[in-house]
């Protein structure tokens, strides 16, 4: 008796763990790594795309733009989220290994300048900034405010923020060697929110009330003017796919460009690239 109990238990053990795997097995997955300026799009667009498939399984993780593209390059992830466009090198690595990079551009942003909300400065310079970030510049009173030594604050090499920055600021000279080198824009944000004599730079989407953002050049960053162009530190937001988006991935970037996907893009704090109408 105890016997024909074990194998009933055995039986019953053995159909769960094929139900799970059957229930697994019929799961479709994507993952998506990189740009932590898209992570909020993504994050949220596949919240609601899952709640609308429950046979899909959505991976969302950060890393930066460089740390997105080398996965798509080694074939570990199946969207890469950069907010900057791939690199030429990126590209020759990409097409050694049999990748094809197609990009798909999901949304626009702006590079907000942020310091802490108790700062008396009302608005900055292009020049004045790359000053600041290039080391020229280490006090605020030299740009208008009231003296005291600027803590800078920038996003490290694996971010397409900061190769943007670097581009359309610095115009490709080297950040200060005392700036503290972030890894994501949230980390950006919050640790110029708790120093008041820090300046730093996100992505419009992370730019809140517990932050102060500069118009630049007499432009606030805001939607409006990223859309319109007047705001000069603006820049597409992408994903990338091994050839053109097909199966789950086109599903899922579909969603994103659709009406619905553009709502969220916009409520996330960005600019869409398409009529919500």
């Amino acid at each position: 008796m105890k016997a024909w109990s074990k194998i009933v238990c055995a039986g019953v053990i053995f159909a769960h763990m094929l139900t799970w795997k059957t229930a697994f097995a019929g799961k479709k997955s994507l993952t998506l790594t990189g740009s932590t300026t898209v992570l909020p799009i993504a994050q949220l667009c596949a919240e609601k795309f899952m709640e609308q498939h429950p046979d899909v399984d959505i991976s969302v993780r950060g890393g930066g733009s460089g740390v997105g593209i080398a996965a798509l390059i080694d074939g570990t992830c199946d969207i890469a989220m950069a907010s900057r466009p791939m690199k030429t090198k990126e590209l020759k690595s990409a097409r050694s290994k049999g990748i094809n990079p197609v990009a798909t551009v999901i949304a626009r942003d702006g590079i907000a300048v942020i310091v802490h909300p108790s700062n008396p400065l009302s608005e900055i310079t292009l020049v004045q900034l790359r000053d600041i970030y290039t080391g020229k510049i280490s006090n605020w009173k030299d740009v208008g405010g009231k003296s005291g030594r600027i803590v800078v604050i920038s996003r490290d090499v694996a971010s397409g923020t900061f190769e943007v920055f670097k581009k359309l600021v610095l115009k490709g000279a080297k950040t200060r060697a005392d700036a503290l080198m972030l890894a994501s824009n949230k980390a950006v944000a919050t640790t110029v929110e708790k120093t008041p004599g820090a300046i730093g730079y996100v992505g419009l989407g992370y730019v809140s009330s517990k932050v102060k953002a500069l118009p630049v050049d007499g432009v606030e960053p805001t939607k409006k003017t990223v859309a319109s162009g007047e705001y000069k530190l603006a820049r597409p937001l992408y994903f990338y796919t091994d050839g053109k988006p097909k199966g789950l991935a086109k599903e899922f970037i579909d969603f994103v460009l659709s009406s619905e996907g553009q709502k969220i893009v916009e409520e996330a704090g960005f600019v869409p690239v398409k009529s919500n109408e």
